[in-house]
């Protein structure tokens, strides 16, 4: 649960996840003291409670919670004396780093003595003197054991499949069964590097989408090591779930690759913003716009997840529909991290943009410009969100064939906004929901159709113009995605009290 935005205490409920065995609540906004609960969690091994705004002192009972192997206290408010007891016997263990009115503690620490052991008179200053060295002595010398023992574990994990630290739990024979010998039936779709099956794990009943690989296409084998690395850095409830991979061989001894992942009931967004006649007869309908709200704010949050809030930086390079996927309550589960990239800070804090090795990065209609160039940035991504937003406001595809030469989906939009805005956006949207009765409301038609229309016509403008910012040909005039949510937010909160409002005035 790290990386978040969690607020007031930690729960004392914890301490009925009796078999917890690693908890990590860093980076969120709790505040309080550490509930004393927390001694009745025997198994814990793992605790990280640093960056946060907790307090007062630290709890006695860690020292005897003998399984715990890693306590990260670093950059809070804690105060007074650290036992030398238990775990915080071992330096390499524990981080209180950052807590500055901390006290006593082992000598490797490197924390001041608490002030009922100095002498009034400050008798003994050179013992004093002696100790604070030798800490830093001993302190330096953990540190550098640490950094080297990092940089020689980094360099045995560079990111090839042999990193890969997902569960490898399924054999060849049992994805092949879950699948119904990957039958046409349970194909639910393809791309340029594998087909996706719709599987039924044996083990325990769980329906799944089992994406299987091309390993005879080229760039396959790279797409599977990049998906696979990019997932398991990834935490996210707008992100799609990978549960394992199999890397095994078929009964032809050739080489099998593949990843299973949720399976999402609802599909792709794809299906829904354009949905074929069969859908359509099947009972999809399309979106009307708080659904479509949601959804391009689920959808901005993941990215700015992957851009600002990930282990490491994320660009995904090939956002579009058929890459968002939906469960059963509509809530988004953005997929497809073949093409993503990682991004690393640079000295100067700045993130670098990188050159692609392996041809042109994403999708036709959703590539930003400078992607010609050979170049990556999270500007590209937040590009493909801009179009991406103008589509499914507008109804209609970046690739359309009305769009040809030099006419493009931005160029449709920006020419209507924002006095013609409602000739472009897709007539499906000029209906609310049913109402009470049933009966699906025009909301030009109604009697009270003129407040109703001016609002829907408010926000549409609203939502096209970030659509418009962020899709902008120069990289440095789009819209950060940390804006975009907080918009889009705003735009939804605002038309979905107007609108309870007009509803109580026709009452």
């Amino acid at each position: 649960m790290s990386n978040n935005k969690l607020l007031g205490e930690i729960p004392n409920s914890l301490d009925g996840c009796s078999s917890l065995e690693r908890l990590y609540l860093e980076s969120n906004k709790f505040e309080g003291t550490i509930p004393q609960s927390l001694i009745n969690i025997r198994g814990l091994e793992k605790l990280d409670l640093s960056h946060k705004n907790l307090s007062g002192q630290i709890p006695a009972f860690f020292s005897e919670l003998r399984s715990l192997r890693n306590l990260n206290l670093s950059y809070n408010k804690f105060d007074g004396q650290v036992t030398k007891e238990g775990i915080f016997a071992n330096a390499s263990a524990i981080s209180v780093y950052g807590n500055e009115k901390l006290c006593d503690g082992i000598p490797e620490l490197v924390l001041p003595l608490c002030s009922k052991h100095v002498s009034r008179n400050h008798f003994r200053p050179k013992v004093v003197i002696v100790i604070t060295i030798s800490g830093a002595v001993l302190f330096f010398f953990y540190l550098t054991s640490f950094v080297l023992y990092y940089i020689m574990k980094s360099s045995k994990r560079q990111p090839t499949s042999s990193s890969i630290e997902l569960q490898l739990g399924l054999s060849y024979l049992e994805i092949l069964k879950s699948t119904n010998n990957f039958s046409e039936e349970n194909l639910i779709g393809f791309g340029s590097f594998g087909s996706v099956y719709k599987g039924i794990l044996s083990s325990d009943g769980q329906i799944v989408a089992i994406k299987v690989l091309k390993v005879d296409q080229r760039g396959a084998l790279k797409s599977f090591d990049d998906e696979c690395n990019a997932l398991r850095r990834i935490r996210h409830c707008n992100i799609l779930r990978v549960i394992t991979v199999c890397s095994s061989i078929d009964f032809e001894g050739n080489d099998f690759k593949c990843l299973v992942f949720e399976f999402m009931p609802n599909g792709s967004l794809d299906k829904w913003l354009h949905p074929t006649v069969d859908e359509q007869l099947a009972g999809i309908k399309k979106m009307n716009l708080i659904q479509r709200l949601s959804i391009a704010i689920d959808v901005a949050f993941a990215f700015d997840y992957l851009h600002h809030y990930c282990q490491t930086t994320i660009v995904h390079c090939d956002l579009k529909p058929s890459n968002i996927l939906l469960d059963e309550d509509m809530t988004v589960h953005v997929g497809d991290f073949g093409l993503a990239r990682f991004l690393f800070e640079t000295s100067n804090n700045a993130f670098q943009n990188q050159t692609m090795s392996v041809g042109l990065r994403g999708s036709i209609g959703y590539i930003p410009p400078e992607y010609m160039c050979g170049q990556v940035s999270m500007l590209g991504d937040i590009y493909s969100y801009g179009i991406l937003l103008l589509e499914m406001f507008t109804g209609k595809r970046p690739t359309d064939e009305m769009f040809k030469d030099d006419f493009s989906i931005y160029k449709f939009v920006f020419i209507a906004f924002p006095n013609h805005v409602m000739d472009v956006v897709d007539p499906s949207l000029l209906f609310e929901e049913e109402n009470e009765d049933g009966i699906e409301e025009s909301i030009i038609d109604i009697e009270s159709g003129i407040n109703n229309k001016k609002l829907l016509e408010e926000c549409l403008v609203s939502v096209l113009r970030v659509g418009l910012l962020c899709s902008k040909t120069s990289p440095e005039e789009r819209m950060a995605m940390n804006d975009v949510v907080n918009s889009l937010k705003a735009m939804r909160n605002s038309f979905l009290k107007s609108k309870d409002t007009n509803r109580q005035r026709r009452r």
